[in-house]
């Protein structure tokens, strides 16, 4: 039974926060338990999300005012404390400047890490991926605090606790894991072997207010009102997909692939939820960018020609598309499958299908939104997305 502490929280003002967040921590344990999590004086990394260049209210990012409130508590027990990011697409100092989370930083002496320098890791006890290279400034933490942003995902329906610490990849390497990891199964299970990599060691999410809809970057705010809390990355994840809609956690393929593995505890009746009632913080109206069940895990037998038909693909909104390119830029094959064509006084992306891993990173990094998901009619008569 892991414990996870579910908080109502209203808005994003810092003084609330720090209140909210000691409550929080008082109910998994209070002094003692923080004094177990963070040695005295132990060399902390906050790893908030930083998806990419983004406004300090942006949805999209980490708030700077939960930033700023953990420092405050954090301080207590290490003066030793940095933060950092790698972002799918931008300058990592530029993204912590214009978000705001440079501006707290400076003011509490917490320094900066761009991510940029790797170390080589091998992990031996690894569910898929044994060899690695990861941000030497995250591996060689003493403690390890996920601060995740609640949002949808176009590629693993949900992006929060597990899925923040992609960003512990360098730059352009993350591309490269894509390339390798093609479907969400062992796309997955890289992310739960890189968490062990990196040994993250405590989550706070950010649901105050989440992304729903085309999710990570182009979805909708929406006000959850929510922070949760724990050990365990997949409790603090399971509860937070329950609470967005996803009645059955394992709907979702990272959990799915944790409870398969045994990497966490993922089902309610092994999360001891401490705080709020969970069934008082559902809502029923947000919009998810997939529903359960998908290709993803039919058997593996199933050819590639037929997950190439039932799969969901991107789509253009051509109204939206300004022709910037962002989508080839991003996408990690090489050559890119997509193709810039005239439309008009514009390029609009094409995909050429059989090139494309759906990894959506082109869908992830738009910078304007021009860039959903679809399945195909088959895709919709196997419902094998319920919308």
């Amino acid at each position: 039974m892991e414990d996870i502490a579910l908080i109502k929280c209203i808005k994003y003002d810092v003084d609330l926060l720090e209140k909210k967040l000691r409550e929080g921590f008082d109910l998994l344990g209070g002094d003692e338990f923080l004094k177990k999590l963070i040695p005295k004086d132990s060399k902390v990394l906050l790893k908030p999300n930083m998806l990419s260049v983004e406004n300090k209210e942006s949805p999209v990012v980490t708030h700077y005012a939960v930033f700023e409130a953990v420092i405050r508590i954090i301080k207590e027990y290490s003066n030793n404390i940095s933060f950092g990011d790698s972002p799918g697409f931008g300058d990592s100092r530029k993204a912590a400047e214009k978000s705001g989370l440079m501006e707290v930083a400076d003011k509490y002496g917490v320094s900066f890490e761009d991510f940029k320098e790797s170390v080589h890791v091998r992990l031996d006890n690894s569910i898929l991926c044994k060899s690695w290279n990861i941000s030497k400034a995250a591996y060689e933490a003493d403690v390890v605090i996920s601060l995740p942003k609640l949002k949808t995902h176009a590629m693993a329906y949900y992006t929060g606790a597990i899925k923040n610490q992609f960003g512990c990849v360098p730059g352009t390497q993350k591309a490269t894991w894509h390339t390798r990891m093609p479907n969400a199964n062992n796309f997955c299970k890289m992310l739960l072997d890189l968490n062990t990599a990196v040994g993250t060691n405590f989550a706070i999410l950010d649901g105050i207010i989440a992304m729903e809809g085309n999710g990570p970057k182009s979805g909708q705010s929406y006000k959850l009102n929510t922070l949760i809390m724990g050990r365990s990355l997949t409790a603090v994840d399971s509860t937070a997909v329950r609470i967005i809609g996803y009645d059955n956690p394992l709907d979702t393929p990272v959990l799915k692939e944790a409870y398969e593995s045994k990497w966490g505890v993922v089902l309610p009746r092994d999360i001891n939820i401490l705080g709020e009632d969970i069934e008082t913080m559902k809502v029923r109206d947000f919009k998810l960018c997939r529903k359960g069940g998908n290709f993803y895990f039919i058997s593996p037998g199933v050819t590639n020609f037929l997950r190439g038909m039932i799969a969901p693909s991107p789509a253009l909104i051509k109204e939206k598309c300004i022709g910037c390119g962002r989508c080839g830029e991003v996408c990690p094959e090489k050559p890119a499958a997509i193709e810039m064509v005239p439309n008009g006084n514009i390029l609009n992306p094409k995909w050429n299908m059989h090139e494309c891993i759906r990894c959506f990173c082109c869908q992830e990094l738009c910078p304007v939104g021009a860039i959903e998901t679809k399945y195909s009619n088959l895709g919709k008569l196997l419902k094998l997305d319920k919308r």
